[in-house]
């Protein structure tokens, strides 16, 4: 029997939703289109563990992206998607290739090597970006049982210094890495913004080049939560739905997940959240390069911008307007721009850091 109530809460707002910084993309709330797709899928009931008609739907948009052979194991994040790809793609005995810099060796807790089971082998790059050349001083020793077998070479698009790989950066990774017996996996956090920067879609620089696995991802480019392992390769893994399950990344109520990444992909509503986050970051770097006593320290070519300047100017600025430190004892920090940050708020924030310059 259906019942019906009125409901009422007794939740408060607890915060300024006219307050926006830029620490992370992550900080962004929901976008209303992904709201209302939330609340499209809720009601009834739906078979659980993926089973559902938004999982099942999904696969079809997934593959208008990816390729006839993509398939979608949607996750709750980043790391998850992150951690379950990489077991996938690995032996007991397997190893890693990445950048020094990325985020499966830098921010994720340990989580690859600890639950995973496997060995990063890092390489220091000096714009997060791996090279065939740079991939080498790791790529040896596959029949040394003293040594973790280099199994992957994983890239993140766009890195997380804010640049891009080119396709034709990647490709040339893919078919060095293929050629060594190795698989490739792209870390694809905001794979959005990397496709609106190149201006080309998704499919031009992952299953197009050859890459194998990616992990997509939606929280950065205003989903409520969730990612996905996309298999674009399916050769190149085993039992990903087992492993999903074995790294808690299986959501009972998956259709809340799915119908977030099917309205985010479904039509451009990703492509123009990015575009808008890059297009603020841009105005921001234009900013920058016209204040004295700042220096921007990498090219701005999706939503970061990463600049050099007096740690007391910062640590002032940061009362201001929330933003991380990248490296405290250099004074590098990091500026991130999101789907919802206005020009007012970059305007905002140019006008503090030189009145803060100016102190």
């Amino acid at each position: 029997m259906a019942h019906s109530a009125t409901v009422k809460t007794d939740a408060h707002r607890h915060h300024d939703p006219a307050v926006r910084g830029f620490a992370s993309d992550n900080y962004a709330g929901v976008h209303p289109e992904i709201l209302e797709a939330l609340a499209l899928a809720n009601g009834g009931h739906q078979v659980a563990y993926g089973e559902d008609e938004y999982t099942e739907h999904l696969q079809k948009i997934i593959r208008s992206h990816f390729g006839p052979y993509a398939e979608a194991f949607p996750v709750f994040n980043g790391t998850g998607a992150n951690v379950t790809a990489l077991q996938a793609l690995t032996d007991r005995w397997g190893a890693v290739i990445c950048a020094e810099s990325a985020h499966i060796n830098v921010d994720e807790g340990g989580a690859p090597e600890r639950m995973a089971g496997l060995k990063l082998l890092t390489v220091p790059t000096p714009d997060g970006k791996l090279t065939p050349e740079l991939i080498d001083r790791q790529a040896w020793g596959w029949e040394d049982e003293h040594r973790a077998m280099p199994q992957v070479v994983s890239i993140t698009q766009n890195t997380e210094l804010g640049t891009v790989y080119t396709p034709d950066e990647i490709r040339a990774i893919c078919e060095h890495a293929h050629a060594h017996g190795m698989k490739v996996h792209l870390d694809g956090a905001r794979i959005a913004n990397a496709a609106a920067s190149l201006d080309v879609p998704m499919r031009t620089f992952t299953n197009t080049v050859g890459v194998d696995v990616l992990s997509y991802g939606g929280t950065k480019n205003g989903m409520m939560f969730g990612e996905a392992v996309v298999v674009v390769n399916p050769d190149a893994v085993r039992q990903m739905k087992h492993i999903r399950k074995m790294s808690m990344q299986l959501a009972s109520k998956m259709r809340f997940v799915s119908v977030q990444l099917e309205a985010l992909l479904a039509k451009d509503l990703w492509l123009r959240n990015a575009r808008h986050a890059n297009a603020m970051a841009q105005r921001l770097a234009a900013g920058v390069r016209e204040t004295d006593g700042v220096e921007i320290l990498y090219p701005v070519q999706a939503n970061a911008v990463f600049a050099k300047l007096p740690q007391e100017v910062s640590r002032r600025l940061q009362q201001r307007y929330r933003f991380y430190f990248w490296d405290e004892a250099a004074g590098h920090v990091r500026w991130m721009c999101g789907f919802d940050t206005q020009e007012e708020d970059v305007d905002g924030f140019l006008q503090a850091l030189k009145e803060e310059l100016a102190r």
